[in-house]
């Protein structure tokens, strides 16, 4: 056992300058002295959450795709193969990964004549509320409070900022969309009550700003910025005071830290000197600080989420990767035609196909994630991914037919525990995803009887004998 005996600094210490706040990541320092480090860390440690969020559902979710395992894998249990479908890019991270299929988002489907066709409209407010949106275009909106919220309300108080809310896709409609709903079902996952939706933050430099601006004002922030200097060169003095009272390793983790973070700043300021440069933007209406490439965008979030998470200043995200009805190309997935309309495939099994590359371009997105987070340490020898739940999901099922039945799913990371990884389980016909959701957050903390239109617990760590084989 490991003891400590060098300076001990706080956990909350932060590294001040003229608009700019820091936090740090743990360090070793940051356990009492002469404790075992092994017993202050574990009591400290706290699941961090990133629930994502990408429309439309799967091809998996079509009779040719459920057939070819365009989604789920043939095998339930520990020995699948994820090659022939969608997940395959999750392979390196099988240890890590669950896999929930055969869930529905019943809450998400038309409950009466008014709510038919609208399933776009709707779904986004579904999926983490798991309950069903009122149908208006007013301000009166109502769907339920979404499980990362939830989660922040009980385990995000004690850090500086509760929760982001994320997006890559434009969410800054306002009034009515289609069928009589408010953009505002559209355009977020995250509800702080049911009445309450939560803005999505697209521009990254806007994230960076939030997690390293905490308690500046924006008028601090913009003249860093303007004065062209990282925001390191703000800190340099309160860097080197601090290391003087640091150990070998504790200083290279610092480092280290304060370089990803240099890394991440300039290439947020190399893209808004290439969008602010006159020319031509395949995203013309976005943001400065949007790149028009979406792996660079996705990549970028994710980064910043596991600086949030490394330092601390928040514990929960939710990420909402796309928006329905987007005409958005994916190049780089194989597929020329748009995501929207590629979605409604009739059902052709070329298309299907075609669309179940999408989705799998999609998910590849993930396992850059799962890297960072593996890589980041997070004290007692475990590293970030150890202690994150990662949702990744959709409230659609076949989006050709705009139904909520064999919704994508799956959870990665092992949320401190509560997930064993390398396991595929089938869920039984009509089983509401909100089973999955009450699960594993109860196992992660929440003190939570029901959530949405769950009928009970979902086992997540070992195969019920009934289900062992399709």
């Amino acid at each position: 056992m490991e003891f400590l005996t060098k300076k001990h600094i706080s956990r909350r210490t932060m590294l001040r300058g003229l608009g700019v706040t820091m936090a740090l990541p743990v360090l070793d320092a940051m356990s009492p002295a002469a404790t075992a480090f092994a017993q202050t860390t574990a009591a400290a440690k706290k699941v961090r959450l990133t629930a994502i969020e990408m429309v439309h559902g799967s091809a998996g979710a079509t009779q040719f795709g459920l057939g070819k395992n365009f989604w789920s894998p043939a095998e339930v249990g520990t020995a699948f193969d994820l090659s022939p479908g969608s997940l395959s890019s999750l392979e390196p991270f099988r240890d890590y990964l669950t896999i929930v299929s055969n869930t529905d988002v019943r809450n998400a489907e038309a409950f009466s004549l008014p709510e038919i066709g609208a399933d776009h409209f709707r779904s986004s407010a579904v999926f983490l509320t798991q309950s069903h949106p009122k149908k208006t275009q007013g301000s009166d909106v109502l769907a339920g409070t979404s499980l990362d919220q939830l989660y922040a309300q009980k385990f995000g108080q004690d850090t500086a900022i509760p929760s982001m809310q994320l997006s890559i896709e434009t969410v800054d409609q306002s009034g009515g969309c289609a069928y009589g709903y408010s953009c505002a079902y559209t355009d977020s996952i995250s509800w702080a009550t049911p009445e309450q939706p939560l803005p999505m933050i697209r521009d990254p430099r806007a994230i960076f700003d939030s997690l390293f601006g905490v308690g500046a004002t924006a008028a601090e922030r913009a003249q860093s910025r303007r004065a062209d200097k990282s925001i390191l060169d703000w800190v340099t003095a309160e860097v080197s005071r601090l290391s003087k009272d640091l150990g070998a390793s504790d200083r290279q983790r610092l480092n280290q830290y304060l370089t990803e973070i240099r890394e991440i700043e300039r290439r947020i300021q190399k893209i808004e000197a290439q969008n602010s440069s006159g020319d031509v933007r395949e995203l013309p209406d976005a943001p400065v600080g949007v790149p028009d490439d979406f792996a660079e965008h996705v990549k970028l979030m994710f980064d910043l989420q596991v600086l949030a998470y490394a330092s601390d200043t928040t514990r929960v995200f939710s990420f909402k990767m796309g928006r329905d009805g987007s005409a958005r190309v994916y190049p780089e997935s194989g597929v020329r035609g748009a995501f929207h309309p590629a979605s409604h495939h009739g059902e052709r099994e070329d298309r299907v196909t075609d669309f179940m590359k999408i989705n799998r371009y999609h998910v590849s997105m993930v396992p850059y994630f799962l890297k960072k987070l593996k890589e980041t340490p997070d004290g007692d020898g475990q590293n970030l991914l150890d202690n994150t739940l990662v949702i990744y999901g959709s409230p659609m099922g076949n989006s050709n037919v705009h139904n909520h039945k064999r919704c994508p799913l799956f959870l990665a990371g092992k949320a401190g525990g509560a997930l064993r990884g390398n396991l595929h389980l089938k869920a039984a016909d009509g089983t509401p995803m909100a089973n999955v959701f009450l699960t594993v957050m109860q196992d992660i903390g929440l003190d939570l009887k029901s959530f949405g239109d769950s009928t009970g617990r979902f086992e997540l760590k070992s195969v019920p004998p009934a289900t062992a084989a399709f």
